[in-house]
């Protein structure tokens, strides 16, 4: 039945590729199985693994993606998230179709795809594989789904991918993100819909790819869909232009070379100079409205030069983006608070919460706030890189180390970090070996990279994040009471999302971020307030952004949120006991309104009576 199968596919394959009348394919995928067959010279019959470059040769060849691979990552990481338990394995590649960096699914479906060598070194240009998701799409240049038996090879049949092509700062091809998943039980529907996720989550690398290589300009935003973008300088000559805006405008790399003016492209008032990454209204070249655009200045126009020593006194809006991440939560408010105190000190910041409260969108923030802020901020997760790679990436090496390492060494993140901000999420996942060496460096302020014949000075302002307790960590003798010490300069604690006072303000501001175009209904407001969200800002980002695209009419309704069951009786514990937190807070904070703190909660003056009175809080106390 096989053989048939496979026959019948390959007798399919070649009446398509020959243009035999009558043969039920998509136009693409015809297409795509023409070139296979008279320009590739493949056969669709062929069976055998795709080709699988070395670990050096891939080294070798992620080496010049390298700021491209390290603005990727969290994206990657994110949609891997979203993706686990639908089975998606999901990758990076070059431009050639080489995948640089895999992220797998768990169980069964792990084992699918290195049983398949579908990971990290292996290609699938069309023109070794033939059609396929991501050789497919990187010959087009255009998003595409290649689903079961639409590859060209029969042994392909059981997986789907989806995939949409990846531009850098100037509109070349960089690249393409790529899923692909072996359930047999996923529709058409179900793979287009994560396509749309993946080419969201690959809009999202190339504007902040643009942004970190025009960091010293002024970029503008254009009106739309928010992918088109503009660089220039003091002078308003364009430097740069995004893929989208190269084709809004008909520019050319010799008119950005030759310095256009932006007044011929768009219009800027005097305030979108002053308006720090606000909405402003641009105008076409002819005077005309176009809509609503942002303006962002320089990095060096929005962040405070390095003082020759610490100050504790910080530039008026230097603290804006904390303070936008506190809201109106009296927990968070009082950690920014204290963070304003110590200003430039050279202190460790050890941030506590559970997974997805954003503790690396605050440790950037920090970053941003400090006089570090022009300076780089690295960041590791220690909890996903494995234990034998932690030491290379965090110390670095030199030449010759040890088998596979590049031939002129690495700098380890610590180096990379130097003058900045290192950021290590999830700390207290760190392997005990490493911590004393990490504290070595901590205390001596020097880094000794693995085969290195005499150590490099480095200067770091260090912040760590966990979910774990540390403290207790420290006495059962599973993480050095030593090293926390060290790390625990000032400790702030990030509270869950179910224990924010300002959930709904959240709520507000990532649906605008997540569904920009969509308005939410009431019942599914009411089930967004209800639900805890075990994973915290990462998956209510994630309910948005999903919600968002399948939102009909442009109404978020109680349908489009997927919101999985959690365990009813601990989450109902963890939100009576967060509910009270919150209570107390906002009342402490207003000195016993009721009103006020009513207020400040977002709920009704007798609604708070009630959970006062249900959760035994005392209001004399």
């Amino acid at each position: 039945m096989a053989n048939l199968s496979a026959s019948n596919h390959v007798a399919r394959v070649l009446s398509a590729a020959n243009q035999v009348a009558g043969v039920d394919t998509e136009a693409r995928i015809a297409a795509s199985w023409r070139r296979c067959v008279v320009n590739h010279n493949l056969d669709p019959a062929r069976r055998g693994p795709p080709q699988t470059l070395t670990e050096a040769e891939v080294r070798h060849i992620a080496e010049p993606m390298e700021d491209l691979i390290q603005v990727a990552i969290p994206e990657l990481e994110d949609l891997a998230r979203v993706l686990h338990d639908s089975g998606y394995c999901v990758n990076l590649a070059d431009p050639n179709a080489t995948m640089l960096v895999s992220r797998l699914p768990g169980g069964d479906y792990a084992r699918m795809f290195l049983e398949w060598k579908i990971y990290t070194g292996s290609n699938f240009a069309e023109t070794f594989e033939g059609t396929n998701g991501l050789g497919t799409a990187l010959a087009e240049q255009r998003p595409i789904i290649v689903h079961g038996d639409e590859h060209f090879r029969e042994q392909w049949h059981m997986f789907t991918c989806a995939v949409s092509p990846l531009f850098d700062h100037a509109g070349r091809l960089a690249g393409a993100v790529n899923i692909s998943s072996c359930r047999s039980d996923l529709g058409r529907s179900a793979h287009e819909l994560a396509l749309a996720v993946t080419a969201e989550a690959t809009r999202r690398i190339e504007q902040s790819f643009f942004r970190r290589r025009y960091r010293a300009s002024w970029i503008a935003t254009l009106p739309g869909d928010g992918h088109g973008m503009l660089a220039y300088d003091d002078d308003r000559r364009v430097v740069g232009a995004c893929r989208t805006a190269r084709g809004e405008f008909g520019l050319t790399d010799a008119m950005i070379d030759d310095g256009i003016d932006l007044s011929h492209l768009i219009q800027l008032d005097d305030r979108a100079a002053r308006s720090a990454d606000e909405p402003v209204t641009l105008r076409r070249a002819d005077g005309t409205p176009w809509g609503r655009g942002r303006v962002a200045p320089p990095v060096r126009a929005r962040v405070s030069r390095p003082l020759p020593a610490p100050s504790r006194e910080a530039p008026a809006g230097q603290f804006s983006g904390l303070h936008r991440l506190a809201g109106r939560d009296p927990v968070l408010t009082k950690g920014v608070k204290r963070l304003m105190t110590v200003g430039n000190l050279d202190l460790p910041i050890l941030l506590r919460g559970e997974t997805g409260a954003g503790k690396d969108v605050f440790a950037r923030a920090i970053h941003a706030a400090s006089n570090r802020a022009g300076r780089n901020y690295v960041a590791l997760n220690c909890a996903a890189m494995p234990e034998s790679l932690i030491d290379a990436e965090l110390f670095g090496y030199e030449a010759g180390a040890f088998t596979g390492a590049r031939r002129e060494g690495s700098k380890g993140l610590i180096v990379q970090a130097s003058g900045g901000t290192l950021f290590l999420d999830e700390i207290g996942d760190m392997p005990l070996s490493l911590q004393t060496r990490l504290l070595r460096v901590l205390e001596n302020r020097e880094v000794w990279p693995l085969g290195a014949l005499k150590p490099v000075a480095v200067d770091i302002r260090l912040i760590s994040a966990t979910h774990r307790d540390l403290a207790r960590m420290a006495e059962d003798g599973s993480f050095r009471s030593d090293l926390y010490y060290r790390l625990r300069g000032m400790e702030i604690r990030l509270p869950a999302l179910r224990e924010r006072a300002d959930r709904r303000d959240i709520i507000t501001q990532i649906a605008d971020e997540e569904a920009p175009h969509c308005r939410i209904s009431a019942d599914a407001w009411a089930q967004l307030i209800a639900y805890p969200f075990p994973g915290n800002m990462r998956q209510l980002r994630h309910v948005l952004r999903l919600a968002g695209a399948t939102a009909e009419g442009g109404v978020i309704t109680e349908a489009d949120l997927d919101l999985p069951p959690v365990g009813t009786r601990n989450v109902g514990a963890d939100h009576a006991a967060a509910e009270r937190t919150a209570i107390v807070e906002a009342l402490r904070t207003n000195d016993g309104r009721v009103t006020d703190a009513a207020k400040a909660l977002g709920l009704s003056r007798a609604t708070l009576y009630r959970k006062i009175k249900a959760l035994g809080i005392e209001l004399d106390s």
